[in-house]
């Protein structure tokens, strides 16, 4: 029996009959700087990790991040997971992370973001969980244009959870007590949802971004030369894309670990061109060497100048499931 037969009529009505979609653009959360409280939405916590669309069909489960990039071998034991669950097919959309004490860590799950080969990504030790928030497509049906809170519904009773297979909690309607709660709590902020929206593709209000510290993915285009005792390189020099041109928003000189200023300093120097790929703002001219803008950092901070730096800022990891080109300032709606 499938978890969809448990739903009553006037959700039922609401169904599609469709075969399993081949790739979906997940929904994304749109950031706002007043969070608040409505009966009429729910919070769930802001997980620090990658974003995954699992797509199982008849045992076999593919792992997509927002980019459409296979992470199924990445993460080999979510697979397994997700291969046994009892729907013939499903799409789910989640977060993978991997913790640091009670607090999810990006810079430990980049430990396995860049293994793509099963038993080195077991051999790692680094141990991912993936928290599954909502359900696209069960057994022959699009669910997506069901209510959220029916979907929440509809998925806790489709799936069998158990580690490495989590399902998101959530909280209703109090959503400022939450906040200040998670942000006590060392979280990075809540996701508040309309709990009648649909599922929807691309960027929607219906989510919204309510965060405790402040981050931003930057697109890095240089380096600086390393001074003293460092090695690899000196600081990053990240921007964002405005109209198609890359806007320089500052040097990133914290936050690397020694393994990271060596591996990255090789990509960078492999990476290295003659002119700089940034068509806006004031750079700075010593020890610089530009890059070609291909990798994506997502990078710490406490605030954004009114000249349009970054204050403060400290490099958390890359990230390898956004384009550089998607890369925008993120500005609070």
């Amino acid at each position: 029996m499938s978890a969809i037969d448990s739903l009553d009529d006037e959700a039922r009505s609401l169904l599609e009959e469709a075969s399993i979609p081949h790739d979906i653009s997940p929904m994304l959360a749109t950031l706002v700087d007043d969070p608040f409280s409505d009966p009429g939405w729910v919070y769930e916590r802001k997980l620090d990790g990658v974003r995954l669309l699992a797509f199982g069909n008849g045992g076999e489960v593919r792992l997509r991040t927002r980019n459409d990039k296979d992470r199924t071998d990445t993460y080999p034991e979510i697979t397994e997971v997700l291969a046994g669950q009892p729907p013939e097919a499903f799409v789910v959309d989640g977060e993978v992370v991997a913790f640091s004490g009670s607090v999810t860590s990006f810079s430990r799950l980049q430990q396995r973001m860049r293994i793509d080969d099963p038993e080195r990504a077991r051999a790692t030790g680094v141990a991912v969980f993936f928290y599954v928030f909502d359900v696209l497509h069960l057994d022959g049906h699009d669910t997506t244009g069901l209510p959220l809170r029916t979907r929440k519904s509809l998925l806790r009773e489709a799936l069998d959870f158990g580690d490495p297979l989590r399902y998101t909690p959530h909280r209703n309607e109090d959503g400022e007590s939450f906040l200040a709660d998670a942000c006590e709590r060392g979280w990075e902020g809540l996701i508040a949802k309309d709990a009648s929206a649909t599922y929807t593709q691309g960027r929607s209000r219906s989510w919204l971004k309510f965060k405790c510290v402040a981050r931003q993915e930057l697109v890095i285009g240089g380096f600086t030369e390393p001074q003293g005792e460092r090695h690899g390189f000196g600081a990053l020099l990240v921007g964002h894309y405005d109209d198609d041109e890359l806007v320089y928003a500052g040097k990133v000189g914290t936050g690397y670990d020694d393994d990271t200023l060596d591996r990255l300093g090789d990509r960078l120097r492999d990476l290295e061109r003659d002119d700089p790929p940034f068509a806006r703002g004031r750079l700075p001219t010593k020890g610089v060497h530009w890059v070609d803008p291909d990798l994506v950092a997502e990078i710490g901070f406490t605030e954004w100048t009114d000249a349009g730096r970054l204050r403060h800022p400290r490099f958390l990891g890359l990230r390898h499931d956004k384009d550089p080109t998607d890369v925008v300032r993120e500005r609070p709606a």
